[in-house]
């Protein structure tokens, strides 16, 4: 199905945005210029949650589901069953509620969220033109990496996602200069002993706890849909950037001995 098919945009939707791509569960209820969020235990326990927790953001707004005009999710990357369970709940709820789907980055929402949080405490954190690269756990001693530019608007992807050992950005920054290199994500703060020879000052303040958060899901959805960038359910696919998703236990063993 065409994007042509669906009605035209109306100016204060319902959209419904969820990534279940880390080990949290961000969800987000957009009605109008109002924003319900929600931020909970994911992993295992995100296939079981992630219906009521929508159902009650729905009650709190005092909406129901045949008010919804989209649901949004996060592609990934990210971990390989939250990203399907993310996928194969929003492709259920858009069929069910004959709506479209609006495909959302989840590094984009990360550097989202990183920008707001900045912002909050200095509103020229994250000025026009600044680019910002987010980099994400994905264990196995690699990560989740993309770069967005800020256009005072909107983030523009400026490099794809990829997997990057986790030695690639000491490697590319650890000799750059204050400024010229902006960075954020659960790296940072995870992977902290590994990427301990960064430079304090290439991260965007607050950039370590940085989270594909309802209200970063909420901006990006909302951004989508103005722009019409809805697609049919049966094209809401994950964001697959690895192929392996786990160690062999004589890999295990031996990244222990080392």
């Amino acid at each position: 199905m065409s994007d042509s098919v669906f009605p035209t945009p109306s100016a204060a939707p319902v959209l419904l945005a969820l990534d279940t791509a880390t080990e949290r569960l961000h969800i987000a209820l957009v009605a109008g210029e109002a924003v319900h969020a929600q931020d909970l235990p994911g992993g295992a326990q995100a296939s079981a949650t992630l219906l009521p927790a929508c159902q009650a953001l729905l009650d709190a707004a005092g909406l129901r589901w045949a008010d919804v005009d989209a649901i949004a999710f996060g592609s990934g990357p990210g971990a390989f069953t939250g990203l399907r369970t993310a996928c194969s709940v929003t492709q259920g709820l858009a069929l069910g509620l004959d709506c479209p789907v609006i495909v959302l980055d989840t590094l984009m929402a990360v550097a989202e969220d990183a920008r707001q949080r900045a912002c909050a405490a200095d509103p020229q954190a994250c000025p026009p033109g600044q680019t910002l690269w987010v980099l994400q756990d994905a264990r196995m001693d690699e990560l989740y990496v993309a770069a967005f530019t800020w256009n005072g608007q909107s983030w523009q992807a400026t490099e794809g996602p990829a997997l990057w050992p986790l030695s690639e950005p000491l490697r590319r920054w650890a000799e750059a200069a204050p400024g010229t290199v902006r960075l954020c994500g659960n790296a940072l703060r995870q992977c902290a002993q590994a990427l301990a020879g960064l430079p304090e000052a290439l991260c965007l303040p607050d950039g370590a706890q940085a989270v594909p958060s309802g209200a970063a899901l909420a901006a990006l959805a909302t951004q989508a849909w103005r722009a019409g960038r809805r697609v049919d359910a049966a094209l809401a696919l994950p964001r697959y950037v690895r192929d392996k998703v786990a160690q062999t236990t004589a890999e295990r063993a031996a990244a222990a001995q080392a």
